[in-house]
């Protein structure tokens, strides 16, 4: 499996390169040259397979020829033993061709934990072969960072550096972070938005010179934020396996899909590319609706960000959704460039009128304000008595408002634990639920963190000053 950037420059790459790298260097994000295709019958052979059983089939194409196959398989079963439910991400039907696909059984409560889960262990497995160490470095609106955390801490190959904007993520976010106390894990608290903590690792992704030696090796940065291709593809496992529960591949299948830096649902896409009968993608998110503007009027414009009661949504730029306007340009990496260029300088971009009738014949999109959330919290616990998340319930109330085919299942994917999200679960004026057991002194737990200004120079002076110890 070879893979290219989305801006065409630099050839093709291996799995291994595409891991370490996460961004490509020339500002694109890696993709492959060509996906695995699954026909029908190739499908309805992984019907009933165990979850970890099933991601070793669907994910084996992306990595072939470089990681061993019984290696990747512990890997993958390491991952997924450490989650709480026994089928790993069970269904929960809500009425009538209509389920819950719930993704937060894993150490944190959270989607994220389906990929970081393994790249944790990809990236500590390519590293101690190459003899490497290397430092994790992220930016999190709630989610990742405590999946990354957990997925890397025991890694004796990594130092972990994990930037969250100070007082804009829930407590017990924050606190699934902060608590981890391993040498090798750091917190930093930046004073502004997610936005300012993307763009400060994006800038020391571009520039690595601040980084040390380590044993007379240069020291090098990985990404573990979506636009690290792992990532996608641990995800891709999900897809199949909703839809083979689900009657697939004899059966086409539509999800709704919480998003806001468009890498969960992006891995759907990338499943019907692999042959998965998928009928509609659709793009559920707030009041930072970069995404619904773009699959609604052919309007992609960055505009001011809004705290939301869903805010691992709150962003202003969809760092994944170049991935897919790289299909939407025929695969031409040079006009991509081009496109993503004038996006710099102008902060608006659309296609043309043929391309977007054509992606919208598979996407869709609903926003929700927060009081549209915290009243589809409400009805759905007073109808079924079933509590949702405030992200979760963002991808139930859009199949309210799209249109969909009513005679196939439509699977949300629940990407939280309403646990986490207290606050919104009161504002719907429901009781919070009890974390659960593994974390039910979380907030008693001892907390380190750093709080630093929004200032690219006092980050790098703080991740320098740690990997000097």
């Amino acid at each position: 499996m070879k893979y290219i950037s989305t801006r065409g420059q630099g050839g093709e790459k291996s799995f291994k390169e595409v891991l370490l790298a996460g961004l490509a260097e020339d500002g694109g994000l890696y993709i492959p040259a060509e996906l695995p295709q699954f026909d029908q019958d190739k499908i309805r052979s992984l019907r009933g397979l165990p979850y970890n059983e099933l991601a070793f089939e669907v994910i084996k194409p992306f990595v072939a020829g470089e990681i061993p196959d019984p290696k990747l398989k512990e890997m993958i079963d390491d991952s997924y033993a450490t989650f709480a439910h026994e089928a790993v991400a069970p269904l929960t039907q809500l009425k009538s061709h209509q389920w819950v696909m719930e993704l937060f059984h894993g150490p944190t409560l959270a989607f994220k934990d389906f990929a970081l889960q393994l790249l944790g262990r990809l990236l500590d497995y390519t590293l101690t072969e190459r003899g490497e160490r290397a430092v994790v470095l992220g930016a999190t609106s709630g989610d990742t960072g405590s999946a990354a955390i957990e997925g890397c801490r025991h890694s004796k190959a990594l130092d972990i550096f994990i930037l969250h904007p100070y007082q804009r993520v829930s407590e017990v976010q924050r606190r699934q972070m902060t608590t981890i106390l391993d040498s090798n894990v750091n917190n930093i608290a930046v004073q502004g938005n997610f936005d300012d903590c993307q763009a400060m690792v994006k800038r020391c992704f571009a520039d690595q010179s601040f980084l040390p030696d380590s044993s007379g090796k240069k020291t090098r940065l990985v990404a573990v934020n979506s636009i690290n291709w792992a990532r996608i593809m641990a995800q891709v496992v999900y897809y199949f396996h909703a839809a083979l529960e689900l009657g697939g591949p004899d059966r086409e299948v539509s999800f709704s899909v919480p998003t806001g830096n468009f890498g969960d649902i992006f891995a759907g896409y990338i499943a019907r590319g692999m042959g998965l009968p998928v009928n509609k993608l659709i793009v559920a998110t707030n009041r930072n609706d970069i995404l619904h503007r773009f699959f609604q009027s052919n309007d992609y414009s960055k505009q001011g960000l809004e705290h939301t009661l869903s805010p691992s949504m709150d962003i202003m730029v969809s760092s994944n959704f170049e991935r897919l306007l790289f299909d939407l340009q025929d695969r031409d990496g040079q006009a991509l460039a081009a496109q993503m260029a004038a996006f710099e300088e102008t902060g608006k971009l659309s296609v043309s009128e043929q391309r977007w009738q054509k992606i919208r014949e598979l996407f869709d999109s609903s926003r929700s304000a927060d009081q549209d959330t915290c009243n589809a919290i409400k009805d759905l616990f007073d109808r079924t008595e079933y509590l949702a998340d405030p992200h979760t319930v963002t991808g139930i109330r859009a199949l309210e408002e799209v249109e969909t085919d009513s005679r196939i299942p439509n699977v949300v994917l629940a990407t939280a634990h309403p646990v986490k999200f207290p606050q919104a679960i009161e504002k719907a004026g429901l009781d919070a639920p009890e974390l659960p057991h593994h974390l039910k002194d979380l907030l008693d737990r001892e907390e380190r963190y750093e709080v630093l200004t929004n200032d690219l120079n006092a980050v790098k002076s703080f991740i320098q000053n740690h990997l000097a110890q």
